[in-house]
């Protein structure tokens, strides 16, 4: 019978010993999807105009410009959609000269952390011929030395990178959503 009592209680042993093994398998299992389905931390706030700065605007041939913004906040933020877009004549907002925009590309939020950039792309119908140039539509050209791009509930103006002005015909620019601006 001693031996009956040992061979049982080792067996009981053994089965404890595999039984608490299937039961830490079972928690690890469970545990790596819970930590898998964890709360992520908290998404960063919408920019906001007074954390967003003008760039630049780089001429990218004759018919467009590509704009930069900076977040120079304190914190990371989220920039969302197209600008809007508005001539400065002579520099002066009460000459400015609002523009229709053409919004191109579907727009996404552009996660934006402290110091990096966003850029969007301003095209438009260009101002031909040289000096005191002409529209091909027959349109009166309108000239300005600075843009005025909204973002952010911001109004950021800016003029041209190369010292030049704003030249268009029309009253329409195409701009595409903003897109996380490369490394320099």
């Amino acid at each position: 019978m001693v031996c009956s009592v040992k061979g049982f209680a080792a067996r009981r042993r053994a089965g404890t010993a595999l039984g608490a093994s299937l039961v830490a398998a079972a928690l690890l299992a469970t545990a790596a999807p819970a930590a898998a389905g964890a709360p992520a931390a908290a998404p960063a706030p919408a920019c906001r105009g007074g954390q967003l700065v003008a760039g630049g605007a780089e001429r990218v041939g004759a018919d467009a410009f590509r704009v930069t913004v900076v977040n120079e906040g304190p914190g990371p933020c989220v920039l969302r959609g197209h600008p809007t877009v508005a001539l400065a004549g002579q520099g002066a907002p009460s000459r400015a000269k609002s523009l229709t925009v053409t919004r191109q590309g579907p727009a996404r939020p552009v996660q934006l952390a402290a110091g990096a950039a966003a850029q969007t792309r301003i095209s438009f119908v260009p101002v031909l011929g040289e000096a005191d140039g002409y529209c091909a539509s027959g349109a009166e050209p309108f000239v300005a030395p600075s843009m005025v791009i909204g973002a952010a509930g911001a109004r950021l103006q800016l003029a041209p990178d190369d010292g030049g002005n704003f030249a268009l015909c029309g009253t329409t620019v195409r701009a595409t959503a903003f897109r996380p601006a490369p490394a320099p």
